[in-house]
């Protein structure tokens, strides 16, 4: 994706928020857009989370290590929010890593920045608070239904939901995002391949 095509498809998303143009104006001029390379660590456990992000273009993974291990718990695709929203709101170090999964285009904030911006255009806090509130509940949700559900019927919901993790996340990290070990995954894709 160009950055021209990146910057048209953030203008189109903040349009969607309702704004009037001269306040979708003012929000591009004080929003930084940068690309990042797959691989790059936007957080870290540890560090006070500093920075807000949305995906404009590209994925990025939120995971753990314990023992050793990954264990992936999100994945943001385009028009996601990405935060580690505890570590940002009580500046409080981050028990987790954010990494680009993909090569990626994303806006970058800061807690100044949206301080300004709400400031500027008086509405915006409602939006933000709204999004945030949407974002919330639908993380609440999909931890409800990973704790109430096997590793095959999270499988499934991604299979019928987010399809296009499974063409762009390597499947080692699929796996330990439902809570098995690859060998695992492969045994219930190769079950699910034989019930079609």
């Amino acid at each position: 994706m160009t950055e021209k095509e990146v910057n048209l498809a953030f203008l189109q998303m903040v349009k969607s928020f309702g704004l009037e143009d001269h306040e979708v104006e003012l929000i591009a001029k004080n929003t930084t857009i940068k690309f990042f390379p797959k691989g790059t660590v936007l957080l870290e456990p540890g560090q006070v989370a500093k920075h807000c992000y949305m995906v404009l273009h590209g994925a990025v993974r939120a995971y753990y290590l314990k023992n050793g291990e990954e264990h992936s718990t999100a994945f943001y695709l385009e028009m996601e929010p990405v935060n580690s929203f505890t570590s940002f709101t009580q500046s409080i170090p981050s028990r987790h890593y954010l990494v680009c999964a993909e090569d990626a285009w994303l806006t970058v904030g800061d807690e100044k920045i949206e301080q300004k911006m709400c400031m500027l255009i008086p509405r915006l806090e409602h939006i933000i608070r709204r999004e945030v509130e949407v974002a919330t509940g639908k993380a609440q949700d999909e931890h409800d239904l990973f704790i109430m559900s096997s590793p095959e019927e999270r499988y499934l919901r991604l299979l019928k939901e987010r399809k296009e993790l499974l063409q762009r996340i390597p499947q080692h990290q699929i796996a330990s995002y439902i809570g098995v070990a690859p060998e695992s995954l492969s045994r219930i894709r190769k079950r699910l391949a034989v019930k079609a």
